[in-house]
């Protein structure tokens, strides 16, 4: 420790090693952070996503979709194939981005609330269950297991979330749909379209996933823009980043996949 000009020890800084992005818990941030310091481009370098090819799978989806019309809107999904990964080995990353677009609108959530939630949720025409229903769900699995299907997402008031483990054991936890805290100082309205906002990327057992980026209602604008931060957040999860990648592509639920990298 070095002496001052008085002999006081001065204490100098300690600098920890950068981390990189597939290391920092709230990775989005990070990538937030240097959208900020090295500007939109420069990040867009980083990616090996090409925009020309991105944009053209794109319009390939739209005229497709139109081509074909169906009795309900189609949901443009990225499916994801990772390479140089032992699910039984390698730690299994699991992280949620907010997406600028909202890919499902008519995506189903059901609020867990206590008495003013419920009548909120209620009055917005919003599913909801009280304590008192979750209790009659009595831990059974098979009507847990029917719970978390039904719904593609949960929220839950502070009070009540403390008790999902008690009422309703792993179950919603297992399926990877635990729900969402609601405060009372927040818009559930507000926080539904949060929810919607937020995909969730999830190694599990195989090396393959795939999550909604989109729909063909939107503009292809959009759907690029879904597309382009779902990637990025996804390369950031990964510990060697695009040596992790084996493939992306874009599907609609009718369509063929459109591969993209």
């Amino acid at each position: 420790m070095p002496i001052g000009n008085k002999g006081h020890k001065v204490e100098t800084p300690h600098h920890n090693p950068p981390q990189t992005l597939a290391r920092v818990p709230f990775s989005f941030f990070w990538y937030r952070i240097c959208q900020w310091v090295f500007g939109n481009k420069r990040v867009s370098k980083m990616s090996k996503l090409q925009s020309d090819t991105l944009r053209e799978a794109i319009s390939t989806l739209f005229a497709g979709s139109k081509d074909k019309k169906r009795n309900f809107t189609e949901t443009i999904e990225l499916q994801i194939g990772l390479k140089n990964y032992d699910p039984q080995k390698d730690k299994r990353f699991s992280g949620s981005v907010k997406l600028p677009h909202i890919p499902r609108p008519k995506m189903k959530v059901c609020m867990l609330g206590d008495a003013q939630h419920v009548e909120e949720a209620e009055k917005m025409g919003l599913d909801f269950m009280d304590v008192e229903a979750l209790k009659k769900l009595n831990k059974n699995k098979k009507l847990v297991k029917k719970l978390a299907k039904k719904y593609h997402a949960f929220l839950a008031s502070e009070s009540v979330i403390k008790l999902i483990p008690r009422l309703l054991g792993p179950g919603l936890n297992k399926a990877g749909k635990f729900p969402t805290l609601v405060t009372h100082q927040e818009s559930i309205d507000s926080k539904v379209n949060e929810t919607k906002a937020m995909v969730k990327f999830q190694l599990k057992k195989v090396l393959c996933m795939g999550v909604a980026v989109g729909n063909v209602a939107m503009e292809e604008k959009q759907v690029f823009q879904n597309v382009q931060m779902s990637v990025n957040f996804l390369v950031s999860l990964l510990k060697k980043n695009w040596q992790n990648v084996r493939s992306l592509s874009l599907k609609t639920t009718m369509g063929r996949p459109v591969r993209v990298y």
